[in-house]
């Protein structure tokens, strides 16, 4: 019934705030559908919650000891925007089902649990790019396997923060 209900949330979420994307209504329909099940599938699979624009952005705003994890490349994403206060952690697009160093930039499980810190209660939130972006996924996938029990998922990503105009910083 959650997941149900979950799902209808997300859909038309999805269906509102994607208009226009394709030729017509009816072709943006099947992109959205294609999204959202794709979204819906990885959160369970992960074990994990999602988390909309404004939820982060209260968060933010209330909770400053969380750890905010953008898992884009760092060069060509995190370096030229990011939101305030995150780290990097590079994750790949697919689902990485094992630990795999050649898609984490050399680093290993040890170095992510690391980054996340000690407390395994404290909130965790990992975003990317966008909502068809994976590699938020595996961030929150993986805070789950190495044990983190609080861990939320902005599928929305540096896009929707944008979007709501919300700012971002770059790396000097």
């Amino acid at each position: 019934m959650k997941m149900s209900r979950f799902l209808i949330g997300l859909l038309v979420t999805l269906t509102v705030s994607l208009p226009g994307c394709g030729h017509n209504k009816f072709e943006q329909e099947v992109v959205t559908e294609k999204v959202a099940v794709k979204l819906a599938r990885q959160v369970a699979e992960g074990d994990y919650q999602v988390i909309t624009t404004a939820e982060l952005k209260a968060l933010l705003d209330t909770t400053p000891e969380l750890v905010l994890v953008d898992a884009m490349p760092y060069a060509t994403s995190f370096k030229k925007q990011h939101i305030a206060g995150a780290v990097q952690f590079l994750f790949p697009k697919g689902t990485m089902e094992t630990w795999d160093p050649a898609e984490t930039d050399g680093k290993t499980e040890a170095d992510f649990e690391s980054q996340l810190g000690k407390d395994k209660e404290k909130l965790i939130v990992v975003y990317c790019g966008f909502t068809a972006c994976g590699r938020s996924h595996n961030a929150a996938m993986w805070a789950r396997k190495c044990g983190f029990t609080n861990v939320r998922r902005y599928p929305g990503g540096i896009f929707a923060w944008k979007g709501a105009g919300f700012p971002v910083v770059a790396e000097k």
